[in-house]
């Protein structure tokens, strides 16, 4: 699909048909706390997960998917040279990649993979505030895997990273921003507070980052479409949820439901973008 002008949510809304007419394969090597969930969540949007990390056939995957996901958080040396392979091959094969750094800044050794994994030059990089400042070499804030930084704090490190990697950059939130290297710039203000209180909301955006990337050829619009996407998803689960009477278990529930479920009317009602 070629890029379009998303100053309007309908022309945000096409790569979200595009994700549920092409079905865009979708190779995670992921954590193993939100495998499952990240699997359904691309389903449930119309995506073909696969989640391969043997280093055996992890070229072989990335070879024939549409898109390549490396997500670090349950990281473990057997498996760090099959998210070194898998996006140098995305990257060889002019194949769309994202890369969630999740815990950047928690650990040295965490800090040192991630160091060799962006040299491999991941098309998309998503992660909280406090990930993409240790990224960028700025000391964030961080509790885990969690961020204590706005995304604001993070603006001026996404920007560098952008420069220097030549990478589109997103910093998720209670807003999210969605930078290019060629200076396009987006703030996304969807999403609810509930979506701090599922395991794998937010790396599912990453897996989302990934489906959108393999039907829309512009990695920034791809981005933001699936940033604007998933934080409609979080908005309207939620109401819906409390309309009745349901809590977090229920949420996790609806999520799924609401990424399969969710139409046109519904999301260009209820996005909130920003060019800035």
């Amino acid at each position: 699909m070629t890029s379009r002008s998303i100053h309007d949510a309908q022309a945000l809304w096409a790569d979200v048909e595009s994700v549920r007419a092409s079905a865009p394969l979708v190779h995670s090597v992921t954590n193993f706390v939100v495998t499952q969930f990240n699997a359904n969540v691309l389903l449930a949007v119309g995506a073909s997960p696969v989640m391969a990390h043997a280093i055996e056939e992890v070229a072989d995957m990335a070879s024939i998917a549409s898109a390549v996901v490396v997500n670090i958080g349950t990281l473990d040396s057997h498996w760090v040279p099959s998210m070194r392979l898998a996006l140098e091959t995305a990257h060889r094969l002019g194949k769309p990649s994202v890369l969630d750094p999740v815990g950047a800044g928690a650990t040295r050794y965490r800090n040192e993979v991630l160091a060799m994994l962006v040299r491999e030059r991941p098309t998309v990089i998503r992660g909280n505030a406090s990930e993409i400042m240790s990224l960028a070499g700025v000391a964030g804030a961080t509790k885990g895997v969690d961020s204590t930084a706005s995304t604001d704090a993070a603006l001026d490190s996404a920007r560098a990273l952008c420069k220097d990697l030549g990478a589109v950059v997103c910093v998720s939130g209670a807003e999210d921003h969605v930078i290019a290297p060629d200076g396009r710039w987006v703030s996304l203000a969807n999403g609810h507070p509930w979506m701090t209180r599922v395991t794998g909301v937010g790396c599912s955006a990453t897996a989302l980052i990934g489906a959108f990337a393999g039907v829309q050829s512009d990695p920034w619009r791809a981005c933001v479409s699936a940033m604007a996407f998933w934080g409609v998803v979080g908005e309207r689960a939620a109401h819906a949820v409390q309309a009745h009477g349901g809590g977090f278990g229920s949420y996790a529930e609806a999520l799924l439901d609401w990424a399969g479920l969710l139409n046109e009317s519904d999301f260009v009602s209820t996005v909130r973008m920003v060019h800035r």
